[in-house]
């Protein structure tokens, strides 16, 4: 962690704790603000405003905890996100799955690497790493069932109602009825970061948006080690976005793939 990074937090705690309980009423379920009123609570705080504004907003989205004084302002089941509300506006937001965290019981499916060795060298982050993974072992085509194809890397455009957002991967798809399918994939390479809820929301307004004939099902990726990626698949159902399926796969030479390993992949799923 940097030198300054606590001082930063406690910074970032000390204006978001003063957004959200100045606007909170009990039994609320959505508290609006501003890009305005964050740089009014720090002035009322008597706090430097942080460089980028935005990082305080996306620190509690996929980073930090909210601080007890806010947690504690929600019903059991419960947590607060913060959405986007347009442009600079954004909501404190109650939900029952407020981040996307694998499960340390799953089971994990073997896929021989086929990642290029140059391509893995000179990946610039974990993030793309990652992305590089899931497209040169057709991660996705695997673990939805559907033939994909890459169609742009982190689109970044304008939804309406919520602002701009991005997404780090659109693939397109088609099943064996010939359906079309769009994908928006999310992607964490490190350790700290975790998927939030929101984006998954975003990604599928993004689709509505832009894809309103195609099947969306949002998708999540994160790095569990070097090696093992964990992916999630989403769907809109009557009550909202739910997660439909998780799997574990692990990378690995394909030398590494035994005859038990076959063997083993050759029953169907329960």
């Amino acid at each position: 962690m940097a030198e300054n990074e606590p001082k930063r937090r406690n910074r970032y705690t000390q204006i978001i704790e003063n957004i959200f309980l100045n606007r909170h009423k009990p039994g609320q379920t959505e508290v609006p603000f501003t890009r305005n009123d964050i740089i009014k609570a720090a002035s009322e705080l008597n706090i430097e405003l942080p460089k980028n504004i935005g990082d305080l907003v996306y620190s509690y989205r996929y980073r930090s905890r909210f601080p007890k004084s806010i947690t504690e302002c929600a019903p059991p089941d419960h947590s607060w996100i913060i959405r986007p509300h347009g442009p600079a506006r954004y909501l404190f937001a109650l939900t029952k799955m407020p981040r996307i965290i694998p499960s340390e019981i799953l089971s994990e499916t073997k896929i021989p690497e086929a990642t290029p060795g140059i391509i893995a060298k000179y990946a610039l982050s974990d993030e793309q790493a990652l992305l590089a993974k899931l497209r040169y072992n057709r991660l996705i085509d695997i673990f939805t069932g559907v033939t994909c194809y890459s169609l742009q890397s982190h689109l970044r455009t304008f939804v309406p109602g919520m602002g701009q957002v991005e997404t780090d991967e659109i693939y397109i798809g088609i099943d064996r009825r010939g359906a079309h399918y769009v994908f928006p994939v999310q992607a964490k390479g490190g350790t700290n970061d975790q998927i939030g809820i929101v984006q998954i929301e975003q990604d599928l307004a993004l689709c509505k948006a832009k894809f309103p004939a195609l099947i969306c099902r949002p998708i999540a990726a994160q790095f569990m080690a070097d090696d093992l990626i964990a992916l999630f698949l989403f769907e809109e159902t009557d009550k909202g976005l739910t997660l439909d399926y998780e799997k574990h796969y692990r990378l690995v030479p394909p030398d590494k793939m035994t005859a038990k390993d076959l063997e083993k992949y050759r029953k169907p799923e329960a």
